[in-house]
């Protein structure tokens, strides 16, 4: 039984995405919905983030959407790496953050002081695959980029526990896109 999923991914200027609207969005988010579906029907309860922007926001608005549709006991757990990330971000990203902050269920940070060192990153990837009973990432070996180290982090931890690692992939948003124009 799947309890915990935590999600993350790129962030927006790694996929070279830089406004909302962008139509990549909207596949990327269908590709979370699909795994968010797969695993509400395994008893999923809780989906934590860092509240890192793009995959792990648009994670977010998944689950409000979810919410709001049959699953009203979906939670969403806001667990930053530290306080205050969002101090260096652009006004419109910072508004985009606290809009996901305000419909959380539970916030809270896995070192409760401001940036210092990325040894804080490292913590909250352990802390995001201890607690958690799955990771949903958006990551493809083929682009490395910010998600690599969660991913490690899990790999490393699936060697001792029994861990579920489920990756999307620029395949399965390609298949996405193409469904869509099929249909």
């Amino acid at each position: 039984m799947v309890k915990i999923a935590a999600i993350s991914g790129y962030k927006p200027y790694e996929l070279g995405i830089f406004k909302q609207d962008h139509p990549a969005v909207t596949y990327i988010k269908k590709a979370i919905k699909e795994q968010l579906l797969a695993l509400l029907e395994d008893g999923l309860q809780w989906v934590i983030i860092s509240g890192q922007l793009g995959t792990e926001l648009w994670a977010a608005e998944v689950v409000y959407e979810l919410r709001e549709q049959e699953y009203d006991y979906l939670q969403l757990a806001v667990i930053t790496p530290f306080l205050e990330q969002e101090n260096s971000w652009s006004e419109q990203n910072k508004e985009w953050y606290e809009s996901i902050l305000l419909e959380a269920d539970f916030i809270d940070s896995v070192s409760r002081k401001p940036y210092e060192k990325p040894w804080q990153f490292r913590l909250k990837n352990q802390f995001f695959v201890q607690k958690s009973d799955v990771l949903i990432l958006f990551y493809d070996a083929e682009k490395e980029g910010s998600p690599k180290y969660l991913y490690d982090t899990a790999i490393r931890y699936q060697e001792q526990q029994d861990y579920e690692i489920r990756l999307i992939q620029f395949d399965d948003l390609q298949f996405l896109v193409e469904q869509d124009q099929w249909e």
